[in-house]
């Protein structure tokens, strides 16, 4: 009996990520568009925090913006870029009861 490669799934039973089989929940179609979202994302964070002062807590209202497009925080946003950068590249096959990533 040999296993059979899993792809994850969100749990409405859709694909996770963008619908592309082997790319993870976090993964975004482009790198380009990856780094977009996280220049989006650090800049609002990090303007929550800078016009603090000047605005008040005003401000605030940009750190959800910036979470948003992290896609919840700074680390998940890291773990998509891994899986944005690395997609397409390895495979797993499976033959004979064991498995092994090989480079496409």
């Amino acid at each position: 009996m040999t296993p059979e490669p899993t792809t994850s799934t969100a749990p409405s039973g859709a694909p996770a990520g963008d619908g592309v089989p082997g790319r993870g929940g976090f993964a975004s179609a482009t790198v380009p568009r990856h780094l977009a979202r996280g220049a989006v994302g650090f800049g609002a964070l990090a303007g929550s925090l800078a016009l603090l002062p000047a605005v008040g807590p005003a401000s605030l209202l940009l750190a959800p913006i910036g979470l948003v497009a992290l896609r919840g925080c700074p680390v998940c946003w890291a773990v998509g870029l891994v899986e944005t950068v690395s997609a397409g590249r390895l495979r797993r096959s499976c033959a004979g009861g064991s498995c092994s990533l090989r480079r496409t």
